[in-house]
């Protein structure tokens, strides 16, 4: 066996003090991609020593600077964009396109935020007194404790550990198990390409105490939190106790809306893209259909017809759209769900079924799977499933079709496809998710706009873009009088 895949502390490749190891394997075949070190709070322990000494420095450095190593990172995943896709296809299951835009969306964001190098704008306002000056500086906020998740293994963690670093932070990252040789892979780009010891800290494992080690540190000044919404509600728990920031990104239960005036071949383009692009495993993935009822036959019947053409399979394989589901507890998962969705009345069109025969027998896999007469009470309208699963709605109206898409816990994302300019208008007013598309799936979010969500979805933080240098940054106030006598705020004004 190969050397183990080790932590990254200290800008030193380094072994667990457990000792321990565990696999990273490919959920379409079984294989082992990687056996991995399996670390402990001790491990956290040294990352956060290693980040805390680093820290100084790092923020001292220029901006500027910082930023032409970002762009350096971006032009190193361009080059290893290859690579990486194949390796996050290997340890996730999602198809290799899919994969190479994990990886672009890191390129993406490591230029957006190199840039940023040179402008992190605060702002200079006038003093209400003479011979005084008032200006406001953004600073970075210390160590961040990264926890990020397996379905975007490249993309995610670049969203995190990029605004992080330009702002001079220094980072902790502790990855999902299920994609522990990518995230190795990610560090090493930033490694190589000039990243000083001890700013990016690597820490491995499979035990859900790694995360709870990092969240509970006392030099941690913020997490950052990508995962379920019960896994965030006890990061949310725990970092309050120590007073330290948090930022939260969890679940989603997000809608498509079909009007009866839409482009309903546009419209199945956009659901089968939202409803079942890898393999229904993204926080935007639509699993609700509410549709407009004079247009909800046709709008099934074309829908069948393309879910029975959609080719699932090992995601290296070309032709294949939909790869397995991550592991076997995701699998029996959605299998639950199907089960909660036939109990509670909801028909089940086509699906409903793991794929355990001839090449789908090593893997995870799991028909493209539709209901049909879900009411918006049933918890496979209710709940995140995170598998290729999806329930029709019907609807009266556009004002019925925005109460039942507002009526969940969650606010992530929306889309509506309609022809009537009046109706989209009314839309984007009316509905509470942070995201909204009009004729366009629920999917495909841009670096340089926020990204998060409303409700249980997250605590109002957000990622990507401008809005992301909030959460990893503090406005420090400076005010200058140069007036040369003791000026007071409020009282010398007359």
């Amino acid at each position: 066996m190969k050397t183990p895949v080790k932590n990254f502390i200290g800008g030193k490749w380094v072994g667990a003090h457990s000792g321990r190891t565990f696999d990273s394997r490919d959920p379409a075949t079984g294989e082992v991609v990687g056996r991995c070190v399996d670390s402990g709070p001790e491990d956290i322990d040294e990352a956060m020593k290693a980040a805390t000494e680093a820290f100084e420095g790092w923020r001292r450095m220029p901006a500027p600077r910082r930023g032409e190593i970002l762009f350096r990172v971006a032009e190193r995943l361009m080059r290893d964009k290859e690579t990486l896709a194949r390796t996050v296809t290997r340890e996730m299951g999602k198809v290799l396109a899919e994969a190479k835009g994990d990886v672009q969306e890191a390129i993406d964001m490591a230029y957006y935020m190199a840039a940023e190098g040179r402008r992190q704008f605060g702002f200079v306002v006038p003093s209400e007194l003479p011979d005084k000056s008032a200006l406001c500086v953004r600073e970075p906020v210390g160590v961040v404790g990264l926890i990020t998740p397996w379905n975007f293994p490249i993309a995610i963690p670049s969203w995190k550990t990029f605004p992080a670093l330009i702002l001079g932070n220094t980072v902790v990252l502790k990855p999902s198990p299920e994609t522990p040789v990518t995230a190795s892979l990610f560090v090493q780009v930033l490694e190589e390409c000039g990243v000083p010891p001890g700013v990016v800290n690597l820490v491995l494992g499979s035990s859900p105490e790694l995360g709870a080690a990092l969240v509970r540190h006392s030099n941690v000044a913020l997490i950052s939190f990508t995962g379920s919404t019960a896994t965030g509600d006890q990061v949310a728990m725990d970092a309050a106790a120590g007073h330290k920031r948090v930022a939260l990104e969890m679940g989603g239960k997000n809608a498509i809306l079909v009007m009866d005036d839409a482009d309903l071949d546009l419209a199945v383009d956009g659901i089968t893209w939202s409803a079942f692009g890898t393999t229904g495993q993204r926080c935007t993935a639509c699993s609700r259909l509410l549709v407009h009822r004079e247009v909800k036959e046709r709008l099934t019947r074309m829908l069948l017809n393309r879910m029975a053409k959609l080719t699932v399979g090992n995601g290296l394989k070309p032709g294949v759209e939909i790869g397995p589901l991550v592991n076997h507890a995701q699998l029996e998962r959605v299998q639950r769900y199907i089960q909660a969705g036939m109990q509670e009345g909801a028909r089940l069109l086509t699906g409903g079924k793991a794929l355990t025969d001839g090449e789908y027998a090593r893997g995870h896999f799991f028909a493209p799977t539709l209901f049909d007469q879900v009411k918006p009470t049933m918890r496979i309208a209710q709940e995140e499933i995170f598998g290729p699963v999806l329930g029709v709605l019907e609807v009266k109206d556009l004002e019925e079709a925005i109460a039942v898409n507002n009526s969940v816990q969650y606010g992530l994302s929306t889309a509506l496809y309609t022809r009537d300019l009046n109706r989209a208008q009314r839309a984007m007013r009316d509905i509470r998710t942070a995201i909204v598309y009009i004729n366009a799936g629920t999917i495909g979010s841009e670096v340089h706009l926020p990204f998060g969500g409303m409700r249980r979805t997250g605590n109002g933080h957000r990622e990507a873009g401008q809005a992301a240098l909030d959460t990893f940054s503090e406005w420090k106030a400076i005010y200058v009088d140069y007036s040369g006598r003791l000026q007071r705020a409020q009282i010398d004004k007359e």
